[in-house]
């Protein structure tokens, strides 16, 4: 298991290696689609029994990934 952000692990016994809360085996990708789709980060957190913190490092995970993003026009 690696720690790939603050609580985000991953391991390739647990959910293929994909991205997910550490201690847990609920996917940052599933904690984004609920978030995306209007529901609270409070409702999130009760859903799955996860912290508002855990909800937030999801998005905090993101926001990193997003940051590094780079679109390149053919200019």
């Amino acid at each position: 298991m690696s720690e790939i952000a603050k609580r985000i692990t991953v391991d390739p016994a647990i959910k293929g290696g994909k991205p997910v809360l550490t201690g847990t085996r609920v996917p940052v990708d599933v904690i984004l689609g609920h978030l995306a789709a209007g529901d609270s980060v409070e409702m999130v957190a009760a859903e799955y029994g996860i912290t508002r913190h855990d909800v937030l490092a999801a998005l905090a995970y993101a926001a990193e990934l997003a940051s590094h993003e780079e679109i390149r026009f053919g200019y």
